[in-house]
């Protein structure tokens, strides 16, 4: 794989980076153009000569590809931190009940950073990745550039499904989800240097040792278990409002949404 192909992968932990004064920034584009014209040209001029050896072309492009990623890797320096100077601080829009702290929701973190890091040529997607510790989910963020570099960010979150006391509170499938919730938000939050409110300690959830989620995941399955004891519509309707009123206090919009399929399908068949 060549260094035009190659994506750095970064472990998100604390790194001092050293500023460098604008007018350096600004300067170093041109000075960027430069070199990567004075090879482009000397390469159609080799190609032109038939007495060029087959060797020194190969050179030439292998040098060509290494000036053309380093120009794209200090380009996207150059727009990180030009993108980073317009972000402030996002506030919070949620609270964490086991805690008590306030964190700000991958919507509110995106609706406040995506038309920032895409005027300034930015990119973003995610995926799971190979590697992660057991009963942890690996969540990847590659970030491109227009330039034409890519970096990839990831970080590793518990996805075990187990309480603080080591029950099982939630479904592996919940946890996952979960897990890579967290850390999509986490990620973009950590990528952009994006500061949060007073404070960010939401982190345990991801680990499903929040009692908030295991008391959500009780009072889903207790209704579920109530919904075939219903005979009648009218019974299913009163349920459905004691449950909804429940759920939705959870905020938990996937069980939700299963609940209210599971009484709508039991209603149909009543009424059949």
């Amino acid at each position: 794989m060549n260094a035009t192909t190659q994506a750095d992968v970064l472990e998100l932990a604390p790194v001092e980076r050293t500023a460098q004064p604008m007018t350096t920034r600004q300067a170093a584009v041109p000075a960027m153009a430069s070199d990567s014209s004075a090879l482009t040209q000397a390469i159609i001029t080799a190609a032109h000569d038939p007495s060029v050896q087959i060797e020194k072309m190969e050179r030439l492009l292998a040098m060509h590809e290494r000036i053309a990623a380093r120009d794209a890797e200090q380009q996207f320096n150059i727009a990180m931190a030009a993108a980073q100077s317009s972000m402030g601080r996002v506030s919070a829009d949620a609270v964490n009940p086991q805690t008590r702290s306030q964190y700000a929701t991958y919507a509110q973190l995106d609706r406040h950073l995506r038309p920032i890091y895409t005027t300034h040529g930015f990119a973003l997607s995610f995926d799971e990745g190979s590697g992660a510790p057991e009963n942890y989910v690996r969540v990847l963020c590659y970030v491109s550039h227009t330039a034409g570099h890519t970096r990839t960010y990831r970080c590793d979150i518990p996805a075990d499904g187990k309480g603080a006391k080591g029950g099982d509170v939630m479904t592996k499938t919940h946890a996952v989800g979960s897990g890579k919730s967290y850390g999509k938000r986490y990620l973009l939050k950590d990528i952009f240097n994006v500061a949060v409110g007073e404070d960010d300690d939401d982190g345990n959830g991801a680990g499903a040792n929040d009692t908030r989620a295991a008391e959500a995941q009780a009072k889903f399955d207790a209704l579920m278990e109530r919904i075939p004891k219903t005979t009648t519509d009218e019974a299913a309707a009163a349920l459905w409002r004691e449950g909804s009123g429940a759920l939705a206090d959870f905020k938990r919009r996937d069980l939700y949404d299963a609940f209210k399929d599971a009484v709508i399908k039991h209603r149909k068949g009543l009424k059949s």
